[in-house]
């Protein structure tokens, strides 16, 4: 039984019987009180829920921090991982075979071309040219005399004091001693060869390596283990990969003129170090897709060292007074990218844009955003159209100049190609 009380304080009872006809009655009077109770009820129990201010978010100004877009000319590169290398490498063996008799060098040395590098025993080579250049007089001497048979035996055959073979004899014979005169000055001059053989020059200028053979050693004739690897160190070369797909836009702008190419070091406090690419590989690495490339540096201080690793930028092109803003910059939304751009009155308005190049912590705004445009860095989330900010100094504030870690465009820490990928 159910019992509410009716209009006058009487208890009015209230009854419902589901296993018979009878059905609960509630009087009209008595089910509004009860609506209105409820109604009121949950009203009170309900919070408040604070309103936005007028122009600013709840509780006020939004903190933000904003940079200033900037125009400036931004290189198109695109980045990997190079190894500097030699420009050119002399591994120096022996031609001549003999004890080393002297080393005239220090290793890790800088050579000049021409400068001596070892001596070997050469007494027995000047013993062989003395034994060719006696050969040599031998057999001029025998041609000598051959000769002038010859010639005598060419007057007495006319008045047939001589038979004809005789003479064919007298002249073979002086034949055969002119080449054998001619052999011998060969024989003198490989003799002579070889003793200059003994005296080994560098024949490039460059950096000498580890020595390999001491003197008193032994050294063999074209032996397969070098005496000591000089490299030259001035130009040097960076040789690095591309993805085969970027190979078509690198050879568009080769054709148009000469690529420059940048290069960072770890530890090089010079900064970045600019060269030219000088190589382009016929062949595409089946095995990892990648083309490869060499850029050739100047290195008059000799910075870049062979087997080093470094950060290459190859520079494809320049995009003139481009507009810049930093990349935390643009956000993305339903239908696209876009900016908080700050209004004289201290309010955002949400700006459409359109990004023509992604670098490391800067993108290129082809639409949407003017130059001198202050566009919020940090704080987007809690912002809207129309939003009131209160704008602090901190990490991403100043101009987009300054909100990257380097020059626009510019070699950074990592490998693969990026900052040369057009749009988002």
């Amino acid at each position: 039984m159910i019992t509410v009380l009716g209009m006058r304080g009487v208890p009015t009872p209230l009854t419902a019987s589901w296993g018979s006809r009878t059905r609960a009655t509630i009087h009209p009077t008595c089910a509004a009180v009860l609506v209105l109770a409820g109604a009121t009820l949950v009203f009170a129990c309900s919070p408040k829920t604070p309103q936005p201010k007028k122009g600013g978010g709840v509780g006020g100004p939004v903190p933000v921090t904003v940079a200033t877009a900037v125009r400036l000319d931004v290189p198109v590169t695109l980045k990997a991982i190079g190894s500097v290398e030699a420009s050119n490498t002399v591994k120096v063996r022996a031609r001549v075979g003999g004890e080393l008799m002297r080393v005239a060098f220090t290793e890790g040395q800088d050579v000049g071309s021409g400068d001596l590098l070892f001596i070997l025993d050469a007494r027995p080579y000047e013993s062989a040219l003395q034994s060719a250049q006696a050969d040599s007089a031998r057999s001029a001497a025998q041609a000598v005399s051959a000769e002038a048979r010859e010639q005598r035996y060419a007057e007495l055959i006319g008045k047939d004091f001589v038979t004809k073979q005789d003479f064919d004899e007298a002249k073979a014979n002086a034949s055969a001693l002119r080449a054998t005169l001619q052999a011998n000055a060969a024989a003198v001059r490989n003799a002579r060869l070889n003793l200059n053989y003994c005296t080994i020059r560098a024949s490039i200028s460059g950096r000498t390596g580890t020595l390999f053979a001491r003197q008193g050693n032994l050294v063999g004739a074209n032996d397969p283990n070098p005496l000591v690897v000089i490299q030259q160190l001035v130009p040097a070369q960076v040789s690095f990969a591309i993805p085969e797909q970027r190979l078509p836009e690198i050879r568009r702008y080769a054709g148009e003129g000469t690529l420059r190419v940048q290069v960072t070091a770890n530890g090089d406090d010079t900064g970045v170090r600019e060269g030219v690419l000088t190589f382009i590989d016929n062949t595409v690495d089946r095995n990892t897709g990648t083309i490869l490339l060499k850029a050739t540096f100047p290195n008059e201080d000799q910075a870049l060292w062979p087997g080093q690793f470094v950060d290459v930028a190859l520079v494809l092109t320049t995009m003139k007074d481009a507009v810049v803003v930093p990349t935390q910059a643009v956000q993305r939304g339903q239908r696209g990218d876009f900016v908080y751009v700050v209004n004289p009155d201290q309010t955002v308005g949400m700006q459409p844009v359109i990004v023509a190049l992604a670098l490391e912590s800067q993108v290129v705004v082809s639409q949407g955003v003017q130059p001198d445009d202050r566009v919020v860095t940090d704080g987007q989330l809690r912002l809207f159209p129309g939003a009131k900010v209160d704008i602090r100094t901190g990490v991403g504030g100043g101009s987009a100049a300054g909100a990257s870690g380097a020059p626009a465009g510019g070699p950074g820490p990592g490998g693969g190609t990026t900052g040369g990928a057009p749009g988002r």
